[in-house]
């Protein structure tokens, strides 16, 4: 038997934009993995945007890119 090198997961690529993003939390409510947090400081739109808080723990789900009002997240996924 050949023994198979480990190959290392790549972490996916999330960005919101904070411009887009009206802080409706949905993607926070979907995230399988609990990815995001709220921002602690205010946007120019007045609300608290979301952030990517453990992009490490994506699954690359798609669920909060699919989900989200506004499409202010895109993810690319890891491999």
């Amino acid at each position: 038997m050949k023994d198979h090198p480990e190959k290392k997961k790549k972490n996916a690529v999330i960005r919101i934009n904070q411009n887009w993003c009206k802080g409706c939390y949905i993607c926070l409510e979907t995230c399988p993995k609990k990815v995001f947090d709220k921002s602690s400081e205010v946007s120019e739109k007045g609300v608290f945007p979301v952030v990517v808080a453990r992009p490490e723990d994506c699954s690359s789900c798609l669920q909060c890119e699919m989900l989200c009002p506004d499409l202010a997240i895109d993810v690319k996924k890891g491999e």
